[in-house]
């Protein structure tokens, strides 16, 4: 048999294997045995220089006709086989057009920013300005001016995070105050909320880097009569109007008289039961007038101004109002409890 036969041998079986592919990769094993580079096409093509020299042209022109030929038929194929799989999948499948489009779920803010936000605007709504200080705080705005004294603990190594010299992350948004006070004279009415950072170790009411607001107001005769009454407003908004407060003698050292803030219980409304340990009372925040040794540090006269402080936990807040047991989940990302609020 010559070539010109073989070529046409060759021509008419592929074009049967391709022809009848009942699927895609039938389809390939046929290109592949006839037009891939070991394929039989592929092979006679490599022997025309066996071929007469009169010959070799018509060879040629015959074998690569056909392999023309055979390309066009391996495309038809492939999208009949296409088209044929299309319509066996929609055949198969049950397609209601009438059910409504899937939703897609939009997120929110977490839990503890969410509270953040809300105290920031009873306050606001009380005639004070949100500011906002940096997280990277010099020691002596964290400490010195806020009346820390070189031995207390809280300057330790152990206890907050040190970045370079004479820097710490801040440790609390107290900082603020100082320079709030040092770039304008009284009157100041301000509340800073922020993250700050300790060095705890996480358990169900500890965190290393948690949010925090503090609030200042500092002006002539401000009396311990004005912060007990914006912070009694502040429980009635947040926690409801049948809450009762009440404060009881504290140590801080930048506020002087200094308090803790209580509520009457959520669960009991001050009976006594597990939650607040039989007491009735719920601790929420520390408060007081502002130390006259913090006046000096940023040139404001002691003897002419008054003012209190306060500073509270955001989430311990949020604990406190929806009953959460532990400070980690507001922040384990488990939509399952985050979904609930």
């Amino acid at each position: 048999m010559d070539l010109r036969d073989e070529a046409r041998k060759a021509q008419q079986t592929a074009r049967d294997e391709i022809l009848s592919s009942k699927s895609l990769d039938d389809l390939k094993s046929a290109r592949t045995k006839h037009l891939g580079r070991k394929g039989v096409l592929t092979l006679l093509l490599r022997k025309l220089g066996q071929a007469a020299p009169d010959e070799r042209k018509e060879l040629g022109r015959l074998l690569n006709e056909a392999k023309d030929e055979l390309l066009g038929l391996v495309d038809s194929r492939t999208d009949e086989l296409k088209q044929a799989t299309y319509a066996s999948d929609l055949t198969g499948e049950s397609l209601d057009v009438t059910l409504p489009g899937r939703k897609f779920r939009t997120g929110r803010r977490n839990l503890a920013v969410e509270m953040m936000n809300k105290i920031v605007d009873v306050f606001v709504g009380m005639g004070f300005t949100s500011v906002e200080g940096p997280e990277i705080e010099t020691e002596y705005n964290n400490f010195d001016a806020l009346n820390f004294p070189a031995w207390h603990p809280s300057r330790d190594d152990h206890d907050s995070f040190y970045v370079g010299e004479g820097h710490v992350l801040r440790t609390h948004t107290s900082p603020a105050q100082i320079r709030v006070m040092k770039s304008q004279p009284p009157p100041v009415r301000v509340v800073v909320p922020g993250r700050c950072h300790r060095r705890d170790t996480p358990d169900a009411s500890h965190l290393m880097s948690f949010l925090q607001i503090e609030g200042l107001y500092v002006d002539h005769d401000v009396s311990m009569a004005d912060l007990k009454g914006t912070l009694a407003a502040f429980a009635r908004e947040i926690y409801g109007e049948e809450t009762k407060v009440r404060f009881r003698p504290h140590f801080f050292p930048f506020t002087e008289p200094s308090a803790e803030l209580d509520i009457s219980c959520l669960v009991c409304g001050g009976k006594g039961c597990r939650l607040c340990k039989q007491s009735g009372w719920l601790e929420v925040l520390g408060c007081g007038m502002v130390h006259p040794n913090v006046y000096k540090h940023v040139g404001y006269d002691s003897l002419g101004v008054t003012g209190y402080a306060f500073g509270m936990g955001v989430e311990r807040v949020a604990m406190l109002k929806y009953g959460i047991g532990d400070i980690r989940m507001l922040y384990d990302n488990d939509l399952r409890f985050l979904s609930q609020f």
